[in-house]
C-alpha cells in the first residue's frame, strides 16, 4: 500500500486493526537486535584492531598536503594558515583534516556510519549560547561534516588530546591516558544511551549534569572562567570595539588589518543581497526577528587556522534602538573528508549546497543550534550563516594543567557520543563496544603513534618553509 504522499510503505495487521507501515519509522514487530548486531561486528573488526597505523608509500608528504588543501583559498592569506599551522603539531593537526582522512581511510572500521564531525580535535569544543541566554556545552565546527566512520571522530580526538597534553607539558602517560579515558567515556556514554528510553537519550547528559557524568571535577574551575568569559563574548561587545558611527548616522565596521578590513562596494553589496535567500533557509517563525534589523556594514574578517583563507564576512545588523546583530557569512568549502570515503566503503554523498551540509550536519549533532544557522550564495559561493560571537567560548586544551587533560578527554568523549547517537542507533555501536576496556586501549595506542606522525609531519612543514618549499607568514 502507497498514500498519496509516497509515505506509507507496507500495512501491519495488529490483532484486528490493520494500520499503515509508514516510511520513517521502525518496523513492528522489531527486526533483530541492534546490540547483537554490533557485537557480531567484533568478528571481522576485532576492537584490537584499531591501534593499526600504517603509513602507506603513496601518502602524500606534509608540505604537498599543505599546498593540495590551500587550492581554492585566498591567495594572499595562505602563507598565514601555513605559519598558524607550523607554530605548533596540535597546530598542524587542526590544520590537515584532509591528510588525517588519508591515514583513517586506510585503518580497520566496522562500517557503522554516522553523522560525523570529521573534525573532532580537542579544540573544536566549546560554549555557546541558546535562544534564552543560557551556555551549552558541546561540538562546534562542521565545516568537514559528512556520513561517515563512528571511529574516524574518536581517533581524530584521541590523538589530539595527546599532541595538546604535549605541547601542555604534560607526561606521555598522562597524554596516553587522557586518550584512553576519551574513548573510555565515549564506549560508556553510547552504552548508557542505549540503554535509556529514546526520548531520553535524545536529549541526556545535561550541561550541567556532564561534570559528574565524566568525573571532570578537576575542570570545574576553567569552565567556570571559561563560561564568565563566554557571557561577554556577544555582538554587542564586538560592535562596540570593531565599528564607528557613520556620517549617515548609522555604524560602519574600523578596518584592523590583518584580521579585519573593508571590503569594495560591490562586494559589499553582493552579500548584503545574498541575505535575502538566506532568511528563506531559516523557519518562518525567525522571519520577524530579521525583519526589525537593517544591514548597515560587511566587512572581511580572517578566521580560525584550518579555515584560514576561506572567503569570510562579518555584517553588521542594527535594530530601531541601534542595538547591534553581527551574522557571520563564511565560505563553505566541500569536505576534506569527501575523497578519501570510498577507500573505507562509504559513498560520497550528492551534496546540492555545501552550505546546506555544513548546516544539517550540525543540527544532526548539536543538542540545541543557533537559532539563525543558514546558508546562502554570494557570487556563485555557498556559504553559511550563523551569528558571530553568539556567547561562544572555549577551552584551549594546550593549556590545560596535567590534572586537567584527562577530565577534559573524558567530557568531550561523552559529548562525542551524544553527539553520535543522533544519527546512529546508540545500541549498535554500543553492542561493538562492549564493556571492558579493549576498544579504550586500542584508541590509546593509535593516538599515540598518530601524534608521533603528525609531530613528523610538522617537522617536515617546518622544514620545507625554511628550504623555500612553501611560503609561510610566521607568529600571524
Amino acid at each position: 500500500m502507497t498514500g498519496t504522499d509516497g509515505g506509507v510503505t507496507d500495512v501491519v495487521d495488529r490483532g484486528a486493526r490493520r494500520l499503515p507501515r509508514v516510511r520513517g519509522f521502525a518496523a513492528w514487530p522489531p527486526q533483530g537486535s541492534p546490540k547483537q548486531e554490533g557485537k557480531a561486528l567484533r568478528e571481522g573488526v576485532p576492537r584490537s584492531a584499531h591501534r593499526t597505523l600504517e603509513v602507506d608509500a603513496a601518502r602524500p608528504d606534509a608540505v604537498s598536503a599543505v599546498a593540495g588543501s590551500n587550492a581554492g583559498r585566498i591567495a594572499a592569506l595562505t602563507p598565514l594558515r601555513v605559519g598558524r599551522m607550523a607554530a605548533t603539531p596540535f597546530a598542524f593537526l587542526r590544520g590537515s583534516a584532509g591528510l588525517m582522512a588519508y591515514d583513517l581511510a586506510r585503518t580497520p572500521t566496522t562500517g557503522i556510519g554516522t553523522q560525523i564531525c570529521g573534525d573532532a580535535h580537542a579544540a573544536n569544543f566549546g560554549l555557546y549560547g541558546d535562544a534564552r541566554g543560557g551556555l551549552v556545552i558541546d561540538l562546534n565546527d562542521f565545516d568537514e561534516t559528512v556520513h561517515g566512520p563512528w571511529e574516524w571522530d574518536l581517533k581524530r580526538l584521541a590523538a589530539s588530546l595527546v599532541l595538546a597534553g604535549r605541547e601542555a607539558g604534560a607526561d606521555e602517560d598522562t597524554c596516553r591516558a587522557a586518550a584512553r579515558d576519551a574513548a573510555g567515556a565515549y564506549r560508556r556514554t553510547m552504552r548508557l544511551l542505549a540503554r535509556l528510553p529514546v526520548l531520553d537519550a535524545w536529549n541526556a547528559i545535561a550541561d550541567e549534569e556532564l561534570v559528574s557524568h565524566t568525573d571532570a571535577h578537576d575542570l570545574l574551575g576553567t569552565l567556570q572562567r571559561v563560561s564568565e568569559k563566554a557571557r561577554a563574548n556577544t555582538s554587542g561587545r564586538f560592535a562596540a570595539k570593531s565599528t564607528e558611527p557613520a556620517p549617515d548616522g548609522g555604524r560602519r565596521f574600523v578596518p584592523a588589518p590583518p584580521v579585519l578590513r573593508r571590503v569594495p562596494d560591490a562586494e559589499a553589496a553582493a552579500v548584503a543581497a545574498s541575505l535575502e535567500s538566506y532568511v528563506g533557509t531559516l523557519g518562518e517563525d525567525r522571519h520577524p526577528l530579521l525583519a526589525r534589523h537593517a544591514v548597515h556594514d560587511v566587512a572581511f574578517r580572517v578566521v580560525g587556522t584550518g579555515s584560514v583563507g576561506t572567503r569570510s564576512y562579518v555584517v553588521l545588523l542594527l535594530d530601531h534602538r541601534g542595538e547591534p546583530l553581527v551574522l557571520q557569512v563564511k565560505e563553505a568549502r566541500p569536505s576534506a573528508l569527501v575523497p578519501h570515503l570510498a577507500a573505507a566503503g562509504f559513498e560520497a554523498p550528492a551534496v546540492p549546497h555545501e552550505g546546506r551540509r555544513v548546516v544539517l550536519g550540525q543540527k544532526r549533532m548539536q543538542i540545541v543550534s543557533d537559532i539563525l544557522l543558514g546558508w546562502t550564495t554570494v557570487e556563485g559561493r555557498p556559504y553559511q550563516v550563523r551569528q558571530f560571537r553568539n556567547r561562544k567560548g572555549s577551552v584551549d586544551p594546550a593549556a590545560l594543567a596535567a590534572d586537567q587533560i584527562d577530565d577534559y578527554g573524558r567530557m568531550t568523549g561523552a559529548l562525542l557520543a551524544r553527539a553520535h547517537s543522533h544519527s546512529a542507533d546508540p545500541r549498535l555501536i554500543a553492542g561493538y563496544c562492549g564493556k571492558n576496556e579493549e576498544l579504550d586501549e586500542a584508541i590509546a595506542a593509535f593516538a599515540v603513534a598518530y601524534a608521533d606522525r603528525t609531530e613528523a609531519d610538522h617537522g617536515e612543514l617546518v622544514a620545507g618553509i625554511k628550504a623555500g618549499r612553501i611560503e609561510a607568514e610566521l607568529g600571524g
